[in-house]
């Protein structure tokens, strides 16, 4: 999640450099077309390019509308499991009195289980969207996207995360081994039935939530919405210059001088340049918001918020050796 109220210039560039360079390149060659070579029946009407946009700018804003429905549901989920992790730790330290070894364990295991649902979610999918060279070295120099599970070691004893290796759904086998270790201490009377219950509507929810991050994660945004929103965009872009010869024609008979024709005529090409970036741009900010989970500088910065319920959860165990709060890179949080 990008924090800073700007966007600055150089990651605007990074995402834009290769389409400023194809939009300058394609305008000066439709302009060279017209004047220089004298294609003079090149340019089109300009009224039914704006029939076009308009249309277009619409259906670009009908996708970020629902692309940004998604990030924002991503966001409440975990925003639930913030809350249900603290819940879930009150009540262990409130339920299983006198045995802080147990208390340990269960709010230990909880914490692997924000850890390996991050994990799993940020794995690629075969719709993930894919960026240009220059943004994938900056993810990859943060090292954020495709992390390995390498923190739950610490909070599980070997015998449970050696059985975890091999599982196809890790977070889900620690929801299921946290029930388990419920039903052994209601055997051993150190918690009663009533306690039980309490805690397995705790888990309930936890499944619940990871369900919900599943649902979005492995279900793509609809690809005719996506699809045909670059599709509809990029025929714009590339009928734009043709349309703005016309414009800028009709207002040459106004100057007097052939060089200041000549130069008015020329700015069909910055013109074309920068409209077309403006809305490959407003299709491009939908795309990055389709999937909220993949690490990317849109998306839930799911690492930050696991280390924010660890804190809360080991300074609850009274741990005085706490982690530090996740910094962000480049002004990105992940």
């Amino acid at each position: 999640m990008y924090i800073k109220r700007n966007i600055s210039w150089n990651i605007i560039l990074r995402f834009a450099w290769k389409n400023l360079i194809f939009f300058s390149l394609w305008a000066a060659t439709v302009f060279s077309a017209y004047y220089f070579l004298g294609w003079k029946h090149i340019d089109i009407p300009f009224q039914p390019l704006s029939v076009i946009g308009i249309a277009v700018a619409f259906y670009i804003g009908f996708k970020n509308s629902q692309s940004y429905d998604r990030f924002w549901e991503g966001r409440k989920i975990w925003g639930g499991i913030v809350n249900y992790s603290r819940t879930w730790a009150n009540n262990v330290l409130a339920l299983v009195q006198d045995d802080k070894e147990t208390q340990r364990i269960l709010i230990y295991r909880h914490i692997a289980w924000i850890n390996a649902l991050r994990i799993q979610l940020r794995q690629p999918s075969s719709f993930s969207i894919k960026e240009n060279k220059s943004v994938e070295k900056l993810f990859d120099r943060h090292g954020e996207r495709n992390p390995v599970c390498s923190r739950l070691d610490k909070y599980l004893s070997p015998e449970e995360d050696q059985d975890l290796e091999n599982r196809k759904n890790v977070a889900t086998h620690l929801v299921k081994n946290q029930a388990q270790h419920l039903k052994k201490l209601l055997a051993e009377e150190k918690i009663t039935e009533f306690d039980k219950q309490i805690f397995h509507n705790n888990l309930e929810e936890l499944y619940n939530l990871q369900g919900k991050c599943e649902r979005i994660k492995n279900t793509p945004f609809p690809r005719q919405y996506a699809y045909f929103s670059t599709v509809f965009t990029w025929i714009f872009v590339l009928l734009l210059p043709f349309g703005l010869l016309s414009v800028f024609e009709s207002e040459i008979v106004e100057l007097n001088s052939i060089t200041q024709q000549e130069l008015f005529l020329a700015l069909m090409i910055p013109f074309s340049v920068l409209i077309s970036w403006i809305f490959t741009t407003m299709e491009k900010v939908g795309s990055n918001s389709e999937d909220p989970f993949e690490g990317r500088i849109n998306d839930v910065p799911m690492t930050a918020l696991c280390r924010t319920i660890e804190i809360d959860l080991l300074d609850m165990l009274d741990e005085k050796n706490l982690p530090p709060k996740i910094q962000p890179q480049d002004n990105i949080l992940y």
